[in-house]
């Protein structure tokens, strides 16, 4: 997979997963990755798949509608890339926290829902459920963020509380922050995001 990988200043801090969202690339999120987590080391990774020229994690069939298929092999193919990342650049598998905007959000939600001890924590903007109706891992000790607007139109708060409400039924620690706006990432919700991340991993 396309990525940049930036070794931090402290080995012992979580390794920041940056996942954009759609039309975005692997540069997308690194100032959000700096403002959360100044001392980590980052591996941005670029979707796989193109919608109209435009990079995206997985394929959907319309707006909110996703390719579960698809969703399920492209969220093993960044697992395996996780795997092998770790060993090229020599980083602990089992302290990676994702960051993810929307379609990224939604793929790091892929892999929380699919594989346990897959991530260490999420960073969640604007996500939705990855996939109903299926089992999900032990996430007992999983911490998640997730950030949301309240007059999000393709995020609906009903999904957001959904998405909530399974993660926690699994074991995770989840925090949500709500904003008064639509799909996009605000300032004061990245910061409220890297408030989040001193609280637990610094």
């Amino acid at each position: 997979m396309k990525h940049i990988f930036n070794k931090g200043t402290n080995a012992d801090a979580p390794v920041l997963l940056l996942l954009h969202g759609t039309g975005g690339n692997e540069e997308d999120l690194v100032p959000l990755g700096s403002l959360i987590s100044p001392e980590s080391s980052i591996l941005s990774v670029r979707g796989n798949v193109l919608e109209n020229g435009m990079p995206r994690f997985f394929r959907r069939l319309a707006e909110g509608v996703f390719d579960e298929d698809d969703l399920k092999f492209r969220t093993k193919e960044l697992h395996d890339f996780l795997d092998e990342a770790a060993g090229k650049y020599d980083f602990d598998r089992n302290n990676v926290v994702a960051v993810g905007y929307s379609n990224g959000a939604n793929i790091a939600g892929s892999l929380l829902f699919h594989y346990e001890e897959s991530l260490r924590g999420a960073v969640l903007h604007h996500p939705m459920v990855p996939l109903k109706g299926i089992q999900l891992p032990d996430l007992n000790g999983v911490n998640v963020f997730i950030g949301a607007g309240k007059n999000d139109p393709i995020c609906p708060p009903q999904e957001t509380e959904e998405l909530e409400h399974l993660l926690k039924e699994a074991g995770a620690e989840v925090e949500t922050h709500w904003e008064n706006y639509g799909h996009q990432l605000t300032q004061p919700e990245a910061e409220r995001a890297a408030a989040w991340f001193q609280k637990y991993y610094c």
